[in-house]
């Protein structure tokens, strides 16, 4: 033990103030005892303060800061330091060891039985006390950082005496060399010191805190019938999810008693073990390598193509994985499985978004129709979706999809809302077009927009293509649209209207979407904005651009050339493309000479609207009242002349004679009349 030199005058002044302190109590008749904290560190806060113990010098200074602030801050100096109890002061130097049992007697007791408490009985100069973990007057909790007890800590701790090269592990006589140098390379000293997972086991998480015993002492916690005990404190579910055979051999030999894991694990060294499956597969094998290999009840076809395994996503995945419940230990280990492929024990997050999608709750019903996992990825020739060859692929998705959603299958109508030729409408689109006949993997496909396992009716709010959520969907690939969109008056967190506000869907329908520059789409945008704006859909029409665009001209200002596509705005908001500041230079994309003046034409002037327009709505009824007073006027008067016309045109056709008439009798008469 290190000797500390005493600082001589110091040590003076601190044993004279005693004196004086303890003569003052003997003049007052009271004797001085040590009872209060601050009794005891009116003397032991001089840091030059030593003491001796067995003939040596040791300092006996005590740190009141720290002392206050560690886990025994609240208790006295004599709960701890029992034999000072009324004793008076000074105390004798040479005190009575403090005996930490008297509060924590669990601990002592199973440290009095331990490798540390047997060594410390026997005298040993090496053996750990108490305080050589724990520390005097600064221990500190174990959830504290800084205890040396601390989870991160426990590993330096343990490796002051257990680490190669220390007196501990020199004169041990059965010992393992490099402890801490193998524990720290280890998986679980790789979690716990490099990565700072405090759940990795650490020293004491084996061998625990206080009973640390030999591996060959039937009570210790890594003796040999013990250790799986131990090692499933942490890997719980070790029966479930390790492989039955390794090795070709059988690792649970007997029933429900697990093997001592140190044989395969070594205890410091433990690594990733990635062990060859191909010994427990063959077990599985030797029955379905048989192609004439058939189930019983439903004639199925169970041959398994090992080349296909062996291609395949699972292929470093033994077959007792997946078919859970064999006993390898039966002549047939699958004659004991009795449930299916359970794909979610590994793929967990995927069977919950299944279980909650549309397909899952089809499933739940036993609907014969319902998707399972086999039907879209495959059995034992599981691709990933980056294969060509997969399912999966981008290009394959939507003929996979079409299985049963084309029309005339058995998901065509009946889970689709209704909608007809999905599959077919899907082909001809921009999206498809990209797709099947550019080969463009980028292109949204179907589960782009529906996702792969979290398909949900668009009437579900939580639905991929749920009104709320389908301007995100769009903007995974539109990524700037959106933006622009989020910002517009379309936008649910901006425009308010008791109108169902649109989204993508609305302008560009969910299967058929074309490309915006088609002269389809553009004729066709004006009557898909009137279905809300109505009104001012009729007076677009009535506009010189409306009628225009009505004889099929794509050229002429649509909706979207003035007030923009994705990002409309209010008029009177400054970024709208018709503000005050823009709307000159909106109509110079088509009018390049247009000015202030022109821009000022009013485009949706109508003289159906007297509040707006009052002057073009009285104009009109003005001049269509004067027409028609002049019409109907003129009838009037037309339909009274009538019958006198008609009166006058009888007597005229009497008076004048007709020169082709060539009747005698009217001639002589004419004649008479001529000679009277």
């Amino acid at each position: 033990m290190n000797t500390v030199q005493p600082n001589v005058p110091r040590l003076f002044s601190s044993i004279a103030f005693l004196w004086f302190v303890v003569i003052v109590a003997s003049l007052s008749g009271t004797p001085c005892l040590a009872q209060e904290n601050s009794d005891c560190l009116a003397c032991h806060s001089d840091k030059a303060l030593a003491g001796t113990r067995k003939g040596k010098t040791i300092a006996v200074f005590v740190d009141e800061k720290k002392f206050g602030s560690s886990i025994h801050g609240s208790l006295a100096c004599i709960s701890c330091h029992t034999d000072l109890e009324k004793k008076e002061l000074p105390h004798e130097e040479d005190l009575a060891p403090v005996n930490c049992g008297t509060c924590h007697s669990a601990e002592q007791e199973l440290h009095s039985k331990s490798l540390h408490g047997k060594a410390l009985s026997r005298g040993d100069p090496l053996a750990p006390s108490c305080k050589d973990c724990h520390g005097t007057h600064d221990i500190l909790p174990s959830s504290n950082p800084k205890s040396t007890i601390a989870v991160l800590q426990i590993p330096f701790l343990c490796g002051k005496c257990h680490q190669e090269g220390a007196p501990v592990q020199r004169q041990r006589t059965i010992h393992q060399d490099h402890i801490l140098e193998n524990f720290s390379e280890s998986i679980h000293g790789e979690g716990l010191l490099r990565k700072g997972l405090v759940v990795a086991p650490n020293c004491a998480s084996c061998h625990t805190a206080h009973a640390i015993l030999p591996h060959t002492d039937p009570s210790s916690s890594i003796g040999r019938r013990n250790i799986a005990a131990t090692c499933t404190k942490c890997h719980a579910l070790i029966e479930q999810v390790h492989r039955k055979i390794i090795k070709g051999e059988l690792w649970e030999k007997e029933g429900n008693v697990l093997p001592a894991c140190v044989d395969c694990h070594q205890p410091h060294k433990v690594r990733k073990v990635f062990y060859t499956q191909g010994m427990a597969d063959k077990d599985c094998l030797r029955c379905h390598d048989n192609k004439d290999l058939k189930a019983s009840k439903d004639g199925r076809l169970l041959f398994i193509h090992t080349e296909e395994l062996a291609s395949s996503r699972h292929n470093k995945t033994s077959c007792s994985q997946c078919h859970a419940g064999v006993n390898a230990s039966r002549v047939r280990p699958c004659e004991t499985i009795t449930q299916k492929v359970d794909c979610a024990s590994c793929h967990a997050e995927v069977g919950q978004q299944y279980q909650k999608s549309t397909h899952g709750a089809l499933m739940a019903k036993n609907d014969p129709n319902a998707p399972t996992c086999k039907e879209c990825h495959g059995t034992h020739g599981v691709l990933g979706k980056l294969n060509p060859q997969s399912a999966t692929f981008a290009t394959n998705v939507p003929d996979l999809c079409a299985r049963c959603h084309r029309e005339g299958q058995k998901a065509a109508m009946r889970y689709t809302g209704g909608q007809h030729g999905i599959i077919e409408r899907y082909a001809e689109s921009i999206h498809g077009r990209g797709l099947k006949k550019s080969g463009l993997t980028v292109t949204a496909m179907c589960t782009s927009c529906h996702t792969a396992h979290n398909v949900l009716p668009h009437t579900d709010s939580l639905s991929s293509v749920n009104t709320q959520n389908l301007p995100s969907t769009c903007g995974r690939c539109h990524h700037g649209i959106q933006e622009q969109f989020v910002q517009s008056i379309h936008a649910t967190s901006i425009g308010k209207s008791d109108k169902k506000l649109p989204v993508c869907s609305d302008c560009h329908s969910a299967h058929t979407i074309r490309r915006a520059d088609e002269e389809g789409f553009k004729l066709d945008i004006m009557t898909k904005c009137g279905r809300c704006h109505v009104d001012i859909a009729k007076t677009y029409f009535d506009t010189y651009h409306g009628k225009v665009s009505q004889l099929g001209y794509t050229k002429t200002a649509k909706c979207y050339d003035c007030h923009g596509a994705h990002d409309i705005q209010k008029v009177s908001d400054p970024r709208s493309h018709l503000s005050r500041d823009n709307v000159v230079s909106t109509c110079q994309k088509c009018h390049p000479g247009a000015t202030r003046r022109f821009a000022g034409y009013l485009t949706h002037a109508t003289h159906h609207d007297p509040e707006k327009y009052p002057f073009l709505f009285w104009t009109f009824w003005g001049m269509t009242s004067l027409l028609i007073g002049t019409f109907l006027f003129g009838g009037i008067h037309t339909l009274l002349w009538l019958p006198r016309a008609l009166q006058m045109r009888r007597k005229r056709s009497k008076k004048v004679p007709d020169k082709n008439d060539t009747n005698p009798e009217n001639s002589s008469s004419k004649e008479n009349d001529g000679a009277s």
